[in-house]
């Protein structure tokens, strides 16, 4: 007879595959044909609806037709792939946002190998190959924080993720998010394993999505600061990767960066979304509560920022920083969800510390489960319905499993939070004992 302990992992891998088998059900059965029915009944423009698009065609042009990606007749022609047609103000109809070419111009130097193809070869290319990455991400960000587990259920773990509703958006978006976090994960591991020069080579390329990864990525450079003689190699090779990337951009197109910095600034107006933090508290607080994260984020990393790498406090700082980026990043998208993976993997990874933490912490995370538990029970949910009912039925309630989507963030956030004080609390009082 079998031991239990090695029937479970089985029995895990199993239960997974059942979840992604349900969820992809859902996404593809009834998701994706409400949302299209859902467009067609508004009148609003469909073409590709890819958010890789802009970033390859602005490539294309830049490299192969000297144009500027970032001015308005590239923009113009982004619009028209994307939605189909040119933008049209006065139709009530049309998207108040737009897409264009808001990306560092290194972004073009990925997307060299693809800029003579066909974009529906790219995009079918992308929509796999992000897929894979984000599947590999898992694992990277495990060893990254020091998480072990057996092989069985490192892979049940993969299917899970590629099983959530951020993969979902991801992989029909084909949004560079996912390149750019794989990069982030890359470099985290190759930092973990002492491979410095690597890790400050692949921060500098995840940088292409700097309002994601951007924080993570200062701090292991401030980790590295701290004990310079040790992991200076880090800062070095990053520096001189951004260097080379940003010279040979400007080689490219010259003076690039003040029209890059314009894109960003106009970006607000049309493509910016409240934070997480805005969306559940009213909008004064919500500037004070973004305030007071940014400052305690700051004394959190100064506090950790000598920290062993794999250690327990490495894996705190790391999520500390990827719950706050998606606490408090301009932008709700659910392909910038899985920033939050290194917080969500270091509560499972420190749960018995977590269920020492207090009832408020135990709280926190098991309504943080319960959210990730009814995007998956509620995806299945309607893909058994679907085999009784007909999908079109069904599309009134297509975004259901995505209600708790950002509850989910905001609660791994409070968890991180309430584990810390708790922990930092309990020092404090060991610390004044006799």
């Amino acid at each position: 007879m079998l031991h239990r302990a090695n029937v479970r992992p089985w029995l895990v891998l199993v239960l997974s595959l059942l979840i992604s088998f349900g969820v992809w059900h859902w996404a593809e059965n009834i998701l994706v044909p409400a949302n299209t029915a859902d467009a067609l009944a508004k009148g609003t423009p469909i073409g590709n609806n890819s958010d890789l698009y802009p970033r390859w065609l602005g490539s294309r042009e830049a490299l192969l037709h000297h144009r500027d990606p970032y001015g308005a007749d590239v923009t113009r022609e982004i619009q028209t792939g994307f939605f189909g047609r040119p933008l049209d103000p006065s139709r009530p109809s049309d998207p108040p946002f737009q897409e264009s070419f808001v990306y560092p111009l290194y972004v073009i130097f990925l997307m060299a190998p693809t800029v003579t193809l066909r974009f529906g070869t790219v995009q079918h290319i992308f929509r796999w190959l992000l897929l894979f990455m984000t599947g590999c991400s898992v694992p990277l960000w495990m060893y990254a924080i020091g998480f072990r587990l057996r092989p069985l259920l490192t892979i049940a773990g993969i299917v899970l993720v590629l099983s959530s509703f951020p993969t979902v958006v991801e992989f029909h978006m084909e949004n560079l998010a996912a390149l750019a976090l794989f990069f982030l994960a890359a470099g985290a591991a190759a930092a973990a394993h002492n491979w410095l020069v690597l890790s400050g080579f692949l921060f500098a390329f995840a940088t292409v999505k700097p309002d994601v990864t951007g924080l993570i990525v200062l701090w292991f450079l401030l980790w590295s600061v701290a004990r310079w003689r040790d992991r200076k190699r880090l800062i070095c090779s990053f520096a001189g990767t951004m260097a080379v990337l940003v010279i040979a951009a400007e080689a490219v197109s010259p003076h690039w960066i003040p029209r890059f910095l314009r894109a960003v600034r106009e970006y607000p107006a049309y493509g910016a979304d409240p934070s997480v933090v805005q969306l559940f508290l009213p909008s004064f607080v919500a500037k004070v509560a973004i305030a007071a994260l940014v400052c305690a984020l700051c004394a959190v990393c100064w506090r950790w920022r000598k920290a062993a790498p794999g250690s327990e406090e490495f894996a705190w700082a790391l999520a500390w920083v990827s719950a706050v980026t998606i606490g408090i990043l301009p932008k709700v998208a659910a392909y910038n969800q899985p920033v939050l993976l290194p917080a969500l993997l270091v509560l499972l990874a420190q749960r018995k510390t977590i269920w020492n933490a207090g009832s408020i912490a135990r709280s926190f995370a098991q309504a943080a489960l319960a959210c990730q538990l009814w995007q998956w029970v509620a995806a299945i949910v309607l893909s058994l319905c679907s085999l009784l009912v007909s999908a079109t039925s069904l599309h009134s309630f297509a975004m259901v499993p995505e209600y708790t989507l950002f509850s989910l963030s905001a609660l791994t956030l409070l968890t991180v939070i309430a584990v810390t004080y708790s922990q930092w609390r309990t020092e404090g009082i060991y610390a004044h004992q006799p």
